[in-house]
């Protein structure tokens, strides 16, 4: 596929990496020669340096004949402004922007459409604060996931001694609950994946992939390690996009406190938010945690506009003893040296947002994908079609289907009833599977076989 990305921030140039690896032929738009120069080294892809919604600029990136357009540059207006361009003049076929402003995501369905040639738009602030909503929700997991609008999770965990089924086979679970349906599609164990059978032991240590109807997460997470404290307390740093956006979904269910330096930021905070305590200050200032009482703190968010003062805040929180920490971490290097260490939590948003962009590049009627493990592992959410005949998936039970190895059919979901998948569950057509591949690179051979015939046309 050939893909047009109009911008090489930290979103462009972590998507163009994903892309790259998957074979297609990318080029890659931007003012700044420096970050231009930085990606040329790493990937096999083509520049162009100029404005990303200029039209002399989009044809010499080879817009006349692209099958996609990416816009994720800092602004909405130019990547508003190329869609329109890439619709318009060059007739690409999808066109995505992504949307920072609350102004244009709040307007009417179908204007962005109709006016400027968006097929979809993404939200990276949207996209982490969902993200980190999740996470306050469940604070024992590493990662939460949503599928067929939230009746399905996807979590991770990571398995601690006390855990009831922790150094026992997986096959346990349904002795201790019999009435509760779950599935685990993957386990890594020092980074290595493992696809688990029934026999599978659970050691310490181990990061542990379940799925379960949203209401069975509780009782199937305590099944895996010690349930932590209920969050009551929660305290933002960085008023920006996404601390704001946090605090105003999260102000009427938990306390939460705001710092930010900025008093301009400060003060216009205390007249958008109803139910938070808004403070000016700086969130590495010992003296005004300790003032604020940091200890007592159930989740401390790290989410200012600088990596470090995000990772120096969220350790100063933690050794203060905030009890659980989360660091948002723009640089995709970072993020693997801090998590799982004084940090229980680094969120990449580049890596937030390459998910939903995914789900419009797969091949197949993709309902969602979302990248896993910094993106090494995937899961898919995808509709099939088709027939006995005309599908290699339709008409046969999980059992009779040859999955590529490392590839796991966790779940379906058929006329909005969830069903957690078993050998023997039998696939019908337009049902919903969420496909967990356990490494990145199986995907081709998953949407090869999820394809439908030529006969089914």
């Amino acid at each position: 596929m050939k893909i047009i990305i109009l911008g090489a921030g930290q979103v462009g140039a972590n998507l163009a990496e994903s892309l790259v690896a998957e074979n297609n032929d990318i080029t890659v738009i931007d003012l700044d020669a420096a970050r231009l120069v930085l990606l040329q080294d790493r990937f096999d892809l083509r520049t162009v340096r100029g404005h990303a919604a200029h039209p002399s600029v989009l044809k010499q990136a080879g817009a006349e004949d692209a099958d996609m357009l990416v816009a994720v540059t800092q602004s909405d207006e130019t990547n508003l402004v190329a869609c329109r361009i890439a619709s318009t003049l060059f007739n690409v076929p999808t066109r995505i922007a992504r949307i920072r402003s609350n102004d244009f995501l709040g307007l009417e369905p179908g204007f962005l459409a109709e006016q400027f040639g968006v097929d979809d738009v993404i939200s990276p602030e949207q996209e982490v604060t969902d993200t980190l909503r999740r996470l306050i929700e469940h604070p024992e997991a590493l990662q939460v996931l949503d599928f067929a609008g939230g009746k399905v999770r996807l979590i991770a965990v990571r398995s601690y001694h006390g855990g009831p089924l922790v150094g026992h086979e997986l096959q346990e679970i349904k002795r201790h609950m019999p009435d509760l349906e779950c599935r685990i599609p993957a386990i890594y164990r020092r980074d290595h994946g493992i696809v688990p059978k029934g026999i599978t032991v659970i050691e310490p240590g181990d990061e542990v992939f379940f799925l379960a109807r949203k209401q069975d997460i509780p009782s199937v997470m305590r099944e895996l390690r010690r349930m932590e404290r209920r969050v009551k307390k929660v305290m933002i740093a960085g008023g920006g996009n996404i601390g704001r956006r946090l605090a105003a979904q999260i102000e009427r269910d938990y306390d939460v406190k705001v710092i930010d330096h900025n008093k301009k930021v400060s003060n216009l905070l205390a007249e958008q938010l109803h139910h938070t305590l808004v403070l000016q200050g700086d969130a590495t200032d010992e003296e005004l945690l300790e003032q604020e009482n940091i200890a007592s703190m159930d989740v401390f968010c790290a989410l200012t506009n600088d990596d470090e003062d995000n990772i120096m805040s969220a350790l100063l929180a933690k050794r203060m003893g905030a009890h659980r920490v989360i660091a948002l971490i723009n640089r995709s290097a970072y993020v693997d040296l801090v998590q799982g260490g004084e940090i229980d939590i680094a969120i990449s948003p580049a890596q937030a947002t390459v998910g939903p962009l995914l789900s419009k590049i797969r091949r197949g009627d993709m309902v969602a994908v979302h990248s896993l493990r910094r993106g090494a592992a995937e899961v898919l959410e995808v509709v099939v079609h088709g027939d006995a005949k005309t599908s290699r998936v339709v008409g046969r039970r999980i059992e009779e289907i040859d999955l590529p190895d490392g590839a796991t059919i966790a779940a379906i979901i058929r006329n909005n009833d969830v069903i957690i998948a078993h050998h023997d569950t039998l696939i019908e057509a337009e049902d919903h599977l969420i496909v967990f591949a356990l490494n990145k690179r199986i995907i081709p051979k998953v949407e090869k076989l999820l394809q439908v015939g030529f006969g089914f046309f």
